[in-house]
């Protein structure tokens, strides 16, 4: 599924693509939608940027064991393992 968000709307928020982006993301890690590294991704950043932010936003890292398998996964996947 696919979003289209014009231009006009991001100008009336006044937000660039991915400051919206960064707020979905957010929002639905918030609500435990989205793990961090979803979260991250939909984000386009990485984990450690989102967690830095989160942080400045006083937003718990709620991070479980299927998180951390996700990241492990992750990690092996990039050959970091």
């Amino acid at each position: 599924m696919s979003i289209v968000i014009t231009e006009d709307t991001l100008k009336t928020i006044s937000m660039s693509e991915d400051e919206l982006l960064l707020e979905i993301a957010i929002m639905l890690f918030q609500q435990e939608k989205f793990t961090l590294g979803q979260a991250s991704n939909f984000a386009k950043i990485n984990q450690l940027q989102l967690q830095k932010i989160l942080g400045s936003r006083q937003i718990s890292p709620h991070y479980d064991l299927a998180e951390l398998r996700e990241d492990v996964h992750s990690l092996e996947a990039n050959n970091w393992l």
